[in-house]
């Protein structure tokens, strides 16, 4: 009987997931068979501003590149959360307070974590 509860409340979960799935394939095929397909030179090469190539565009990059991206976005993502902190910084209350010095602690201890490995260090 238990069971029985439980199915019903996710029924309506499970139908959307299925035309959703359904509806994904459709349009997929749909574009797929439907467009006209005219591969040529042209549209495979590589674009580079207008230029031409320098060289091929399958080139390796140093994991070092992603791994400095990475930690760009993490300590820029940062920022998104201090502006509005530092804004309303005059309504926060005690918790809010104290919850954005444990974030920046935390941060902080993140940063100070790649500094001793080395991760800041391009060679």
């Amino acid at each position: 009987m238990l069971h029985m509860i439980y199915f019903t409340h996710y029924t309506s979960l499970l139908i959307f997931i299925l035309i959703s799935i359904a509806l994904g394939l459709i349009i997929f095929g749909a574009s797929y068979f439907l467009a006209y397909q005219n591969p040529d030179s042209e549209k495979f090469a590589v674009y580079e501003c207008g230029f031409d190539p320098y060289e091929d565009s399958r080139n390796n990059f140093e994991i070092k590149f992603f791994l400095i991206a990475i930690l760009f976005l993490l300590f820029d993502i940062e920022a998104i959360f201090l502006f509005p902190w530092a804004i309303s910084l005059s309504f926060v209350k005690g918790l809010g307070f104290w919850v954005i010095f444990d974030f920046l602690f935390e941060l902080m201890l993140g940063f100070s974590y790649a500094w001793i490995l080395g991760a800041f260090i391009w060679e």
